[in-house]
């Protein structure tokens, strides 16, 4: 992410110009950054949380205790997104007891506080932003994959209200390096100008196969994440047999740094033709089909569950 200049932050409010000052002494440019996620090329699948009561029933094995359902779950998925996060501030001891829990390869995504994005005007965002950031996320270190920042359905887009939102995105916390993921649900992201301004800042855009939210398959990061959202209770895996090979065949080509060229884009541009890393999570819909799903695209990807799997 660019370095935010003395002239952008002179142009900010007071409260705004005070939220970049932190942001910055929390990623300082002469800084270590440790390395957050796995090399590119790598497709990562999961779902979003571990503890909901129907994945007692058909994922979690009988009279497996709770306090050992992200220890499973991580050993048969290659990511989880954390939701918990979008809700309210979770302990920092929270974040280094999952990461020490999970097998060293394991990845997590957090959803950001509602309370940066679920807002009237964005750029005032930046004392809910720094106290995201500064909760404890760092503790995952190695694990700590992309950050989601999801906005309402009702929030449209504002070129200049949205990149002064962008600006206060911080590039890294505690030497851990911070990637940004947006997921904009309004029809006015549709929008070259929106796309201009998620590649200038090095932010990917959600792609979701959801018909109620735009999908958009244009990269605008280096990396490519997506949240499946239209499974369905009546399938075993949530999703049948073809869809799931379609889906496997979609990662593989972002992985190895090509574009799907069966998803809806904004523009006829070509990204760069070098592997990315590639997020893909099964969200929402039949929420009970989900872990089945992620596994039968893993399954068709080719990974093996390490060797504690059934931890």
């Amino acid at each position: 992410m660019p370095a935010r200049t003395a002239a952008k932050a002179a142009s900010m409010p007071a409260a705004n110009s005070a939220a970049a000052t932190k942001a910055a002494s929390r990623s300082p440019s002469t800084a270590p950054s440790r390395k957050a996620a796995a090399p590119a090329g790598l497709v990562r699948v999961g779902i979003g949380g571990w503890n909901y009561a129907p994945w007692r029933d058909n994922f979690y094995p009988a009279k497996l205790p709770q306090a050992r359902e992200l220890a499973y779950a991580s050993r048969h998925l290659s990511a989880i997104e954390i939701n918990s996060t979008y809700h309210g501030t979770q302990k920092r001891t929270s974040f280094a007891k999952w990461r020490d829990e999970t097998p060293d390869d394991f990845v997590f995504a957090v959803k950001a506080s509602r309370f940066a994005t679920n807002r009237r005007v964005l750029a005032e965002s930046g004392d809910s932003i720094a106290r995201f950031i500064d909760s404890g996320i760092a503790e995952l270190g190695r694990k700590l994959g992309p950050v989601v920042w999801q906005f309402a359905p009702t929030k449209q887009f504002d070129a200049e209200d949205f990149e002064a939102f962008l600006q206060l995105l911080p590039a890294s916390v505690e030497g851990v390096t911070l990637r940004h993921v947006l997921e904009v649900r309004h029809d006015s992201f549709r929008s070259p100008d929106y796309l201009r301004l998620a590649r200038k800042y090095k932010a990917a855009t959600v792609f979701t196969d959801a018909q109620k939210f735009p999908s958009m398959a244009d990269l605008t990061a280096d990396f490519v994440y997506a949240r499946l959202m239209e499974s369905s209770a009546k399938l075993k895996a949530g999703y049948g047999p073809k869809a799931l090979d379609q889906w496997a065949a979609r990662a593989q080509s972002w992985a190895q740094g090509a574009q799907p060229d069966d998803l809806p884009m904004l523009e006829d541009r070509k990204p760069a033709a070098r592997q990315r890393e590639v997020f893909v999570f099964f969200i929402n819909g039949a929420k009970e089909r989900a872990p089945a799903a992620a596994q039968a695209l893993l399954e068709r990807l080719g990974w093996t569950p390490p060797a504690e799997a059934d931890a």
